[in-house]
């Protein structure tokens, strides 16, 4: 298994510095990763170390807690895409979907994957799963694939626990063949990141890119 294929190597610390995104942006080159993910602060710089690359550049939109009202996400998106990166990972509103107000959990998906779609660009969904139970996993992706998502991504890493095989396991399940997923947060070694594509993912969001290809 060619893990390099999978992931997408990660930087969104809060005290990341230009020197990180530099760093990663190296190491996806060099490893030929899936892609990078860095805060939208530095997407024009990701685009320009990448040009020319194989590796994409991914941002996160209404991270981490994904309550931002639908305009500003919208409005997020457009920036970072102007700015370069190709895929955009939002953060879905557990807020509301906690309070069972779906219509505006689906409201909020279908206005970003409609313009990300518009440009060409892919939309992922972070539903956090380690604040779901698996029923709840369940209705978030019903609610994301009929919105119109393209991936579905476990975790921000920052609330809750991070990805699990489980989770992964009942996303595949409730989820059409045609939407993927991407396992995100802790997930640090070979071993487990192996697990992961086994139980179902498409995409592995890490820190630790370089550490898991060079086991």
């Amino acid at each position: 298994m060619n893990l390099a294929t999978y992931i997408e190597h990660t930087v969104l610390k809060p005290d990341c510095v230009e020197a990180d995104i530099d760093k990663v942006c190296a190491e996806a080159a060099e490893h030929a990763f899936q892609g990078v993910c860095v805060p939208p602060t530095y997407v024009s710089r990701a685009a320009r170390l990448l040009q020319g690359k194989t590796s994409n550049v991914i941002t996160v939109i209404g991270f981490p807690m994904g309550y931002n009202l639908t305009p500003v996400k919208v409005e997020e998106a457009r920036k970072a895409i102007d700015e370069g990166a190709s895929e955009l990972d939002m953060v879905m509103n557990l807020s509301a979907f906690k309070s069972k107000n779906y219509k505006a959990v689906q409201k909020d998906i279908e206005s970003m994957a409609d313009f990300c779609h518009l440009h060409g660009k892919q939309l992922k969904v972070i539903i956090e799963t380690g604040l779901l139970t698996d029923e709840e996993i369940r209705k978030a992706c019903n609610i994301a694939a009929k919105s119109g998502a393209d991936f579905l991504k476990t975790s921000t890493g920052f609330n809750g626990a991070g990805a699990s095989v489980n989770a992964v396991k009942v996303m595949r399940d409730a989820l059409p063949k045609k939407i993927k997923i991407k396992a995100s947060g802790g997930i640090r070694d070979k071993k487990f990141a192996i697990e992961l594509v086994e139980a179902g993912a498409d995409r592995i969001g890490t820190s630790a890119g370089v550490n898991i290809v060079s086991a």
